[in-house]
């Protein structure tokens, strides 16, 4: 298996890391939570971080740990779309095409959120009571997230990333076609 520091893979795929970090300030501000600090990009562990208050409902918490997976997933999709489907219709294409679909793959593959992510989810979940909205939906989430973080040792993230540039468009032109 090919391995590749973190910080390495944070230096390629930047444009997901801030991404990552713009979805989780979005989602603050549309759960009506202040943020406090923002670091989109840095070489370090992590990569970037939103700082914000406490929110109240664990339901904030729920969104603002999965506004990454939302929006890096749709955003790198989108942007890739338009570049792909030369690339996969006719098999060519240009150097602007392969720089939005990097672009795209970038941002999808920073799509999962952290285990720190989790870790937030997790603290606010486990004080509602056992059969909450909260609880119910929350608990398979961080499951998902730890899931997802010991698959990206073997690159879930990129195949992820990958999957979603190309096989959008795919199924964009088996759609029209």
């Amino acid at each position: 298996m090919f391995f590749m520091p973190g910080w390495m893979i944070s230096i390629v795929t930047f444009p997901g890391v801030i991404v990552h970090e713009m979805a989780h300030q979005l989602f603050c501000r549309v759960s009506r939570v202040a943020v406090l600090d923002v670091c989109y990009f840095r070489v370090g562990n992590p990569a970037g971080y939103v700082i914000h208050e406490t929110p109240r409902y664990a339901s904030q918490h729920v969104l603002i740990g999965i506004g990454p997976f939302i929006v890096n997933s749709v955003l790198g999709a989108l942007i890739a779309a338009p570049a792909a489907i030369p690339v996969i219709q006719f098999g060519a294409g240009n150097l602007l095409d392969f720089a939005l679909i990097w672009l795209g793959v970038s941002i999808a593959m920073h799509a999962f959120p952290s285990t720190g992510d989790a870790k937030s989810i997790w603290s606010a979940i486990v004080k509602q009571p056992a059969f909450s909205f909260a609880r119910i939906v929350g608990t398979p989430i961080v499951g998902v997230i730890y899931l997802g973080a010991l698959g990206s040792f073997f690159w879930v993230d990129l195949v992820y990333g990958v999957a979603l540039a190309m096989l959008v468009p795919r199924a964009l032109i088996a759609l029209m076609a």
